[in-house]
């Protein structure tokens, strides 16, 4: 999903200028790198599934390092730099770093379209279609295997998917989340409401979000975006959560307008006007719940993991008033995340640096960003639920450390991770379905008397027309 703030890795909107930071002992930024190497790098083994020559020199560009403003996670990237030159001496790494928000939507299609994307770029899961339109990313099949990446068969299978078109691998992972059901857990105290069994049916959502709003002073129950796309991302999540959709199978048609549709529908409008549970104040948008939980006015809302680590570092809340539950319904969840692509056209032995880098920054259990104790040493959150796309032997391992190196109280998510729910990717064209269904949204939250019916047929003839036209 992405708007205003997406997704940060994930959040808050930025100039779309890109700034170039030198890194001590490393070259300055330059343009982003062609597929020509100029012939001043060595060329290394012809074989792409063959770990990178030592011998061969080789310069990346790479998106997203972190701006000066964010101290701690600058000084770990250069430290994971000089690690990673210890192992590979021949390569250096350029890195490029964007004021504010790291992938701005205008900023990222400007970039595809011009070609001058970085070699490593930063992407969201949603973004396949979109470069592979612009020919932007390499196939990376041949070069990735468990020698380049050893972790490979401990990575959850639907994150790779993400990355997938037509059983060719375009990206690696850096993070990935499912939406679950985000909770005060002082305001479900004071309803009489237990915080460590958060709701896991809409019905059992109702009824909490009612007797929280009981308790007056402008405290609503339960809360919900209406406006800049976010209100139609979650009512994809709701759908989902029923185990609905919002296009069919095809991809052609909406899939909304229907009973789960108006059941979704129906639900939402009676918490708004007959419970009142909702609050007086509608067309909110991504920041403006957080807002609220944050400062004690709202009960529940559905949420990735990481708006806690966002509340308590930017809006000055604390971690043990927050607990998560997984998605009511709990049929399917939205899902989604964050990965690099590494440009089309590049060389072999540049793709085959920037999968050793991608591997060691990312992908290693212990290291890199997985290496919790540094994590905390620095200040940073550690407990956060998500990301992780570990399994088997990689997740065990990872869980254990979290939990030791933990600068919150992971009990409080515990029923979130302990009950999963299948995730699933956001629709095709999904920037474009989330404004249409915000019409939807904000017409049941503002108006006592919408007409349901109108108001999802009406959509889905848009939708329709979107994916026509897509």
């Amino acid at each position: 999903m992405r708007v205003a703030r997406f997704r940060r890795s994930r959040r808050a909107g930025a100039a779309a200028l890109v700034s170039a930071l030198a890194l001590t002992a490393l070259a300055a930024c330059g343009t982003s790198s062609s597929g020509d190497d100029g012939g001043s790098e060595g060329s290394g083994s012809t074989d792409p599934s063959a770990p990178l020559d030592p011998k061969t020199k080789v310069t990346l560009t790479i998106d997203c390092m972190p701006p000066a403003a964010k101290a701690a996670e600058l000084k770990e990237w250069k430290e994971d730099v000089a690690a990673f030159n210890k192992l590979y001496p021949n390569v250096t790494i350029e890195g490029r770093s964007t004021p504010g928000q790291c992938l701005e939507p205008p900023r990222f299609t400007a970039m595809l379209k011009a070609k001058s994307q970085p070699d490593v770029f930063y992407t969201y899961f949603t973004d396949l279609p979109q470069v592979l339109s612009e020919d932007g990313a390499a196939d990376i099949s041949a070069y990735v295997n468990d020698k380049t990446v050893p972790a490979l068969a401990d990575i959850d299978t639907d994150v790779l998917g993400s990355l997938k078109q037509d059983g060719k691998l375009y990206g690696l992972p850096t993070s990935n989340y499912t939406m679950g059901l985000l909770i005060n857990r002082k305001l479900f105290q004071q309803a009489g409401l237990d915080p460590d069994n958060p709701p896991r049916t809409w019905d059992e959502v109702r009824a909490a979000a009612k007797k929280i709003a009981g308790l007056g002073g402008g405290i609503a129950g339960y809360g919900e975006y209406s406006a800049g796309n976010t209100g139609g991302w979650h009512f994809t999540a709701q759908m989902y959560s029923l185990g609905g959709d919002v296009v069919d199978a095809s991809g052609k048609k909406a899939a909304f307008d229907n009973e789960l549709g108006k059941q979704v529908a129906r639900n939402l409008h009676a918490m708004r006007w007959e419970d009142d549970s909702m609050g007086k104040t509608q067309l909110l948008k991504w920041g403006d719940l957080q807002k609220q939980i944050a400062t004690d006015k709202l009960g529940m809302f559905l949420a990735a993991p990481d708006d806690i680590a966002y509340m308590v570092q930017q809006l000055g809340a604390k971690y043990e008033n927050f607990g998560m539950g997984p998605i009511p319904g709990g049929k399917n969840t939205l899902a989604g995340g964050n990965n690099y692509m590494i440009k089309q056209g590049i060389s072999g032995d540049k793709i085959k640096a920037a999968v050793a880098w991608l591997n060691f920054k990312n992908l290693t259990v212990g290291k890199g960003q997985f290496d919790w104790a540094r994590t905390k040493a620095d200040g940073l959150p550690v407990g956060v639920p998500q990301p992780n796309f570990w399994r088997g032997q990689s997740k065990t391992t990872d869980d254990a450390a979290r939990v030791q190196n933990a600068t919150m109280p992971v009990a409080n998510f515990k029923t979130f991770m302990d009950n999963p729910v299948p995730g699933k990717a956001e629709p095709p064209q999904a920037q474009e379905i989330y404004k249409v269904l915000d019409n939807v949204m904000s017409g049941i939250l503002t108006n006592k008397d919408a007409d349901i019916d109108k108001l999802l047929a009406t959509a889905a003839a848009q939708v329709d027309q979107v994916l026509a036209h897509g």
